[in-house]
């Protein structure tokens, strides 16, 4: 019998791929239901929880759809998550969807993020202790966090965890534990210190002085401006300048939101002040992004020592005392007169 070849390939092909998303036919269990699916357009109101595990695979999603009445055929999940490259981004977690919907709409509310109950957001600039409430309001106990946080072994050339809780969205399967959950969010943070160029370099400045320099850029300005004003703090950091950056003694102060600095905040006694303290501040002051820590380690040329955000979205840059100072009564005016919202 003459076969094909061409024709037999494409088969194997197709064969290999549904094997890779489902782990290999053999594992659909024999109640899979074939039957036409819900409708589309049906108005789905009665909402069910969908636990779906790490690491869980096509035919194990669209059986667990089907227990769950969320739709009337596995099958048909099953063949749209093998075809659809998109349902290799569901997240793990418990999964809020409505009862009784098709194969489509189903995929689609698993790729919600918000139909992913206890869901923990950490964006750029946050602080541990802001990360950890964060994890506690999503069900983790504070005492398995504060014991994680004393067991979780730091990786090398860094001395602390703040910093290293990488800004991102996670979902956490259940039984997940609190280390668990925050070793995945510094192995993302090694993945992006590495891809950055912080680590690994053998410059004047160590990894963790990168990480903290990072988290000061995160912490001051727009995107935009990361890398000049990375420029300024190593600049400040070579001149034995003071940094004088306000985010520093807002970390302090744990103070979010504020944009004048009093003359009293800048003589508050702490390692973290750096308009006492020469040099940079002993640790991180948040959790910087991606953004900030290729600033930190590719900072932009220029002999800048100054800049100051005179307006919102208007940051300056200047090497001259004299032009900071007329800029910064430009900025005093514009703080008076409204620009830049409340400044209490």
């Amino acid at each position: 019998m003459n076969v094909n070849k061409a024709a037999l390939l494409r088969v194997v092909a197709a064969l290999t791929v549904v094997f890779v998303f489902t782990g290999g036919l053999h594992q659909f269990r024999s109640d899979v239901r074939s039957a036409p699916d819900f409708p589309c357009d049906s108005k789905a109101i009665d909402e069910v929880s969908v636990e779906i595990a790490k690491g869980e695979t096509g035919s194990d999603i669209a059986l667990k759809l089907f227990d769950a009445g969320v739709v009337k055929s596995s099958s048909s999940f099953f063949r749209l998550a093998v075809s659809d490259k998109s349902s290799s981004m569901i997240a793990p977690g418990a999964h809020i969807l409505n009862k009784e919907i098709c194969a489509e709409q189903a995929l689609d509310q698993l790729l919600d993020p918000k139909r992913i109950a206890g869901l923990i957001s950490i964006v750029e600039g946050a602080w541990n202790s802001e990360v950890f409430k964060l994890m506690n309001e999503s069900g983790f106990l504070q005492a398995d966090i504060s014991k994680a946080v004393r067991e979780i072994a730091l990786p090398n050339g860094f001395k602390e965890l703040e910093g290293l809780l990488f800004p991102a969205q996670y979902s956490f399967a259940k039984g997940t534990t609190a280390k668990e959950a925050l070793l995945s969010m510094v192995t993302r943070a090694e993945s992006e210190l590495s891809k950055s160029g912080i680590t690994g370099q053998s410059g004047k400045y160590s990894s963790q002085d990168l990480l903290i320099m990072a988290s000061i850029i995160q912490a001051e300005g727009n995107t935009q401006d990361f890398t000049k004003i990375s420029r300024v703090i190593r600049n400040r950091l070579e001149k034995g300048m003071p940094l004088q950056m306000d985010s520093t003694v807002h970390y302090v102060k744990k103070a979010r939101g504020k944009i004048f600095l009093s003359t009293q905040s800048t003589l508050l006694r702490s390692d973290y002040n750096t308009y006492r303290k020469y040099g940079l501040p002993p640790g991180p002051i948040g959790n910087p992004g991606f953004d900030a820590l290729f600033a930190a380690a590719n900072p932009a040329v220029g002999d800048w020592i100054y800049f100051i955000t005179v307006a919102p979205g208007d940051t300056r840059f200047t090497a001259s005392n004299d032009q900071f100072s007329a800029w910064k009564i430009e900025y005093k005016k514009n703080l008076s007169a409204g620009l830049f919202g409340s400044s209490k």
